[in-house]
């Protein structure tokens, strides 16, 4: 805690400032090899500076807090203050102190700095244990800044935390030595305080966590030692290692190897388990750090040992996790495929075995899962892992692939269908018994999928792909089971797959629209955007809508999907602006969307929610939407148009339409369709087609919109015959909203 220098001196002080003048100064580079400081340390500090930095206002403010609690350091304060000092200057002093050690300069001039604030603390009367406050405050706000800072990388957090520790303890050391220093200096003028000063070194050396000692290696006996480690070994202060015989014995050969390593002029660490009387074993990082003459002789040998039982824990938990379900403590999907991947190669060295894959799904699981509680799920899952597992041998794999989806492998096996089935089977008997939770009966199901190998495909992941698909078709005709059929499953596996992930996309937040944008001919300027939604599906990818749409209206999922499209639509492009103008969105409308009785109260609803005029949403449907159900179809243009809504009919010419219709109804826009284009520049059939579209939308006071336009050529042979808009990858790709903001920032104004 750096302390303001007195403009009055103490004659007492005087002497020991004399006395300054002959001490050696410290050598910051034997802290450096004690706490093993390296260059990368600093270099990771000086990387995250200014994130680590960020929030020094709070800091300071929860420093000055620190010191006025406690009574002790506030009569200090108060005292400095009478004397003409500034505490607002102290706390910035004590501030900037901490965040120089941020910027990983650990040169002499650095350790001088911290020299000579320990010698400030002792000559102001400033206890160690009060910096020792100040050193923990610091320590904790940073600690959270690098656990919680997304600017910091997730494989440096670590590694930073361990330097900033490293770097602390340092300054902390350093500034015990010159407290100490000035201690000794003072003994020829206060012997009388010699016992008193002795203890408050002492006080600050007791309070470094790690074990830390020195040995001389000519007369093998340890020169120094840390209160922590006298107190933490006792009498078993033995030299070169300190409670050498309370590591197993198994484990002591290493210790003794690594310690010749550093005698030859090595610096060598390991983790080693070592007994302690109070909290049994624990795991200790041990460092060796030798000290060489010039000529290479090591002279002596600076130790640290540090507990990492928490960190040495962690780690053994992610690595059990990696391959460990955490729910059933069954193999988890990574496990299952390096066991399949290993049965695949044992039986292509063995001619004539086979492999078998069964994938099982728990029918009635969500609903279980979603009444009685994700505990009772849980125990579930856990249930059904057991009884399977009573079915297979134990060359067999079961593991859990995720919610409610078990896997099995079954290795080398002659004759792999009858096999499977047996297994199927049993699986089917050991479930079909009720499971009891809380007094109640559970009831369950399953659908199995099988896979075999070779004749079902010859690399992992296909054989799982065709056991999964096998499996949503038994489900799906509510089969126990079934194996996969190459023409069945090839032909119906998205559907089904669709079918189930769809429910819970929305919830999983899967979907995202892009925008692209529409720019008018004549001007060049951009005059709407349409929104094209995409699902990211977590396994293929961003899937477009021609795949998943039919899918979501089958299964009666297209009303939330559209709901969702316009919210966010809306919310999104109240934000967009060229020239302090907003810019209009168009949204696609399926047919069950379009013929949906609520549609006109939802879209109303949308632009309420969003504070959004209805000039500025476009509803863009194709011919045969509009055409399927002509009354229908009237009536809801014509409440849209009272809205303010604007009504695309979109790939015009691509379906069959009602002209003497269409001239009746508030229709503002005719999209032609990409396949118009494509051959506008050798086929003079589709430039009179485009040329008829785009008159005939004129005839009818519509404007018209090209879309699909991927060449200037294009662009150019569009404006030439009178087309008012156009749209596509010539303009821009698709894109998310940050990045069609940014689009518009440049934008034609």
């Amino acid at each position: 805690m750096p302390t303001p220098t007195n403009k009055r001196r103490h004659p007492k002080e005087d002497r020991a400032g004399a006395r300054k003048k002959t001490s050696h100064p410290v050598i910051g580079k034997e802290f450096n090899y004690v706490l093993q400081l390296t260059a990368e340390d600093t270099q990771l500090l000086n990387r995250y500076q200014d994130v680590l930095t960020q929030g020094a206002a709070g800091f300071a403010e929860k420093t000055y807090n620190y010191m006025f609690d406690n009574p002790d350091i506030a009569d200090v304060l108060y005292a400095y203050e009478r004397q003409g000092g500034n505490i607002g200057d102290l706390v910035r002093g004590q501030l900037q102190h901490h965040l120089n050690l941020l910027n990983g300069d650990i040169d002499e001039k650095a350790t001088a700095e911290s020299e000579r604030i320990g010698r400030e603390h002792h000559s102001n009367g400033v206890r160690p244990v009060w910096s020792l406050g100040a050193y923990r405050l610091f320590l904790d706000h940073l600690k959270q800044i690098i656990a919680s800072e997304p600017g910091i990388d997730q494989n440096d957090r670590e590694s930073l935390e361990r330097a900033l520790i490293k770097v602390v303890f340092r300054d902390l050391a350093i500034t015990g030595e010159g407290y100490w220093r000035a201690v000794v200096e003072q003994l020829t003028v206060q012997r009388d305080e010699l016992g008193h000063e002795q203890d408050l070194a002492g006080e600050l050396l007791g309070n470094i966590p790690q074990l830390l000692w020195t040995v001389d290696i000519e007369s093998n006996r340890i020169t120094y030692a840390t209160p922590s480690t006298q107190a933490f070994c006792h009498d078993e202060m033995e030299a070169p290692i300190p409670c050498f015989y309370r590591i197993p014995g198994s484990e002591r050969e290493r210790v003794l190897t690594a310690w010749q390593q550093v005698i030859d002029g090595a610096s060598v660490q390991l983790e080693i388990p070592v007994s302690d009387e109070k909290e049994g074993d624990r795991w200790y990082r041990m460092a060796f750090y030798p000290t060489a003459n010039r000529r290479g002789r090591v002279l002596r040998v600076h130790c640290l040992m540090e507990d990492v039982t928490d960190l040495h824990d962690d780690r053994e938990r992610l690595e059990q996790l990696s391959t460990q379900d955490e729910v059933t403590g069954l193999a988890n999907r990574t496990l299952w495929y390096d066991r399949l991947a290993s049965a695949l190669a044992v039986a292509r060295r063995n001619p004539g075995a086979s492999v078998a894959v069964m994938v099982l799904d728990i029918n009635q699981f969500k609903m279980y899962n979603d009444t009685l509680g994700h505990d009772v799920g849980d125990e579930l899952l856990r249930k059904v892992g057991e009884r399977v597992q009573k079915v297979l041998r134990d060359t067999d794999t079961l593991a859990r692939l995720g919610g409610d989806e078990f896997g099995i492998v079954l290795p080398m096996v002659q004759n792999a269908e009858k096999a499977a089935e047996r297994v199927a089977r049993e699986v089917m008997s050991a479930l079909s018994s009720p499971f009891t939770f809380r007094s109640k009966e559970l009831c369950l199901s399953s659908a199995i999928g099988i896979a075999i190998y070779p004749q079902h495909g010859e690399e992992p992941h296909t054989l799982a792909s065709h056991a999964d698909s096998a499996m949503y078709r038994a489900k799906w005709n509510s089969a126990p089971f079934l194996f996969f059929e190459t023409e069945v499953d090839a032909s119906s596996t998205e559907h089904m797959q669709f079918s189930g992930q769809l429910h819970g996309a929305l919830e999983r937040e899967e979907f995202e629209l892009h925008y692209q944008p529409k720019i008018d001919l004549s001007s060049g300027r951009i005059c709407g955007a349409e929104a094209l939604l995409r699902w990211q599906h977590p396994q293929q990818g961003l899937v477009l809508p021609k795949r998943f749409i039919p899918v979501a209206e089958q299964l009666g999922m297209i009303s939330p999907i559209t709901d969702w499209v316009l919210d966010t639509a809306l919310e999104h492009s109240k934000h967009w602006r060229v020239n302090g103008e907003s810019v209009g969105i168009a949204i696609n409308v399926s047919a069950r969307s379009f013929q949906s009785p609520g549609l006109i109260s939802r879209i109303r609803q949308s632009l309420d929610k969003a504070g959004v005029d209805g000039t500025q949403l476009e509803v863009e449907i194709t011919e045969d939407t509009l055409m399927s159900d002509l009354d229908l179809g009237a009536s809801v243009i014509k409440e849209l148009s009272a809205l303010g809504v604007s009504i695309a009919i979109d790939d015009f010419g691509t379906g069959y339409s009602s002209l003497s219709y269409l001239k009746r109804l508030p229709i503002n826009t005719l999209k032609i369709d990409q396949s118009f284009l494509e051959d506008m520049a050798s086929d003079p059939r589709d430039v009179a087609i485009v040329r008829s579209i785009i008159e005939l939308g004129h005839n009818l006071n519509c404007k018209v919109v090209a879309e699909g336009v991927e060449a200037q050529s294009v662009r150019e042979q569009l404006k030439e015959l009178g087309c008012d808009l156009v749209q596509g990858f010539h303009i821009s790709r698709p894109l998310p909203d940050a990045g069609f903001r940014e689009w518009l920032t440049h934008a034609p104004h």
